[in-house]
């Protein structure tokens, strides 16, 4: 948690409860449905929870927004998310059904009360719409605008760090991916972020909708 401090502040005292428990809640559950290699367990705040909040260093999830999470696994990044923005709503969905079991469990536990799940594949999502779309290493850029672009409501006047598309954390050399992709997205360079070493070559893409 001093990790998750050192660039965010002014938590509630609940959410301050929230996010130190996630630690403890994961390893429980981790033990029964394996959804976050074992190794990482030891960085959890690092690997898993400061790297999602990545996306809360640039976009402001306002009350009212909802937001998709796009093959969501274990609850990342939308678990730390729906505790620093309790106002917006998270609709994490995954093909794996007892992933989002581990989700519902977590975010009970935790009481976190502004995240839904949805056992679905991404081109299921139908008749339903979102302000934006997050993901982290799921597919390639240009699946992932392909699945998710149809479920972003266009916002016509945009506030200023709000998001409307596809928000995505990545790793490695994306140069050949996002050219293939035919996307034109905004790229942030994590480790001019957070000063880690683990977040060297580690990105977030947001892809705006048009």
């Amino acid at each position: 948690m001093e990790l998750i401090k050192k660039y965010f502040s002014d938590f509630t005292p609940e959410q301050d409860i929230q996010l130190s428990i996630l630690k403890e809640l994961y390893v429980d559950w981790n033990e029964k449905i394996n959804v976050i290699s074992r190794k990482d367990m030891d960085n959890f705040y690092l690997h898993h929870v400061l790297h999602s909040l990545t996306i809360a260093t640039r976009f402001d999830f306002k009350a009212g927004l909802e937001i998709m999470d796009l093959g969501c696994g274990g609850g990342f990044p939308s678990v730390p998310l729906a505790i620093l923005f309790p106002e917006a709503q998270f609709h994490l969905v995954d093909s794996i059904g007892k992933k989002l079991k581990v989700v519902n469990e977590i975010a009970g536990a935790a009481g976190i009360k502004n995240i839904t799940t949805q056992h679905a594949r991404a081109e299921e999502i139908k008749n339903r719409q979102f302000d934006a779309v997050v993901s982290r290493a799921v597919a390639p850029l240009g699946s992932l605008w392909h699945w998710s672009r149809k479920a972003i409501r266009k916002i016509k006047t945009i506030e200023k760090g709000v998001p409307n598309g596809l928000i995505c954390l990545k790793g490695g050399d994306l140069n050949q991916e996002i050219f293939e992709s035919n996307c034109k997205p905004f790229v942030w360079e994590i480790n001019k972020i957070f000063e880690e070493e683990y977040f060297n070559e580690k990105f977030m893409l947001y892809q705006q909708v048009k």
